[in-house]
């Protein structure tokens, strides 16, 4: 069994898209996994408050006509955050996808989630550090089982679970916590969810995108401030733009 100090909320996301700008949730699944190995589940439909391209309905099966008296994510946002409190958190893509868009939509909905304590398990990285696959693969891999209604949420979030506890059963070194887990796979030190700024090997935060790719972001707001501007006018996440606005600020504090 995996070794929790804290409980583990493992998040799967259907959307009607994969920007994370602009695309919203139509279904959020949780399974909260408790420390005494118990689980807690919570599914919810969203109304997104735009239509669902038919693309992305023909995959996850979730239409218009489903979601136009649920809840609109503003509505279910507080009790979203009651139930990841003092959660780690876990899925299966859900560092570069599922969390970054889930923060996007608390932003949305003006509040105020902090993740900057919680430590993020994220199967798929286990499994391409391991053995490079897809989630129907790695189902097959891991639990000789085929994946029945993929892309329904609470299936996928489900299945990610019991590969993670298979990879645990066959892979020794990554012991059976999670900080033995991240220890063995790295973990990501985030600047923002989107990725469009990283740390470099000094701690210092620099462009991963454009002509600014691979400078001192701190560097580039003293000498071009347009480009701050730029950039919060620009189709970019709200919390890329929050974590612009962080370091603008700490670098106005140090040059007063």
């Amino acid at each position: 069994m995996l070794q929790l100090l804290r409980p583990i909320a493992f998040i799967d996301l259907e959307t009607t898209g994969v920007n994370l700008s602009s695309d919203r949730i139509v279904e959020i699944a949780i399974i909260k996994v408790m420390t005494d190995g118990s689980r807690q589940t919570k599914r919810k439909l969203i109304n997104p408050e735009m239509p669902i391209p038919k693309l992305s309905s023909d995959i996850h099966g979730i239409t218009n006509e489903m979601v136009k008296d649920a809840p609109t994510f503003k509505q279910a946002a507080n009790e979203i955050k009651q139930f990841l409190e003092q959660c780690d958190l876990g899925g299966y893509n859900s560092n570069r996808f599922d969390i970054p868009l889930l923060m996007e939509e608390f932003l949305r909905a003006d509040m105020d989630v902090d993740l900057s304590n919680r430590r993020m398990i994220d199967v798929q990285h286990i499994f391409y550090t391991m053995e490079p696959r897809t989630l129907s693969a790695a189902y097959k891999f891991y639990c000789d089982k085929e994946l029945e209604n993929a892309h329904s949420a609470e299936a996928d979030i489900s299945a990610t679970i019991d590969v993670l506890y298979s990879q645990l059963q066959r892979y020794e070194k990554l012991g059976n916590s999670v900080e033995s887990i991240l220890s063995t796979i790295g973990e990501d030190k985030i600047v923002d969810y989107a990725r469009r700024f990283i740390f470099d090997n000094n701690g210092n935060e620099i462009f991963n995108f454009g002509k600014y790719k691979g400078k001192i972001v701190s560097e580039v707001l003293k000498s071009e401030p347009q480009y701050y501007d730029w950039m919060m006018k620009g189709d970019f996440p709200l919390h890329t733009k929050q974590k612009l606005t962080e370091i603008l600020n700490r670098t106005l504090l140090k040059n007063n």
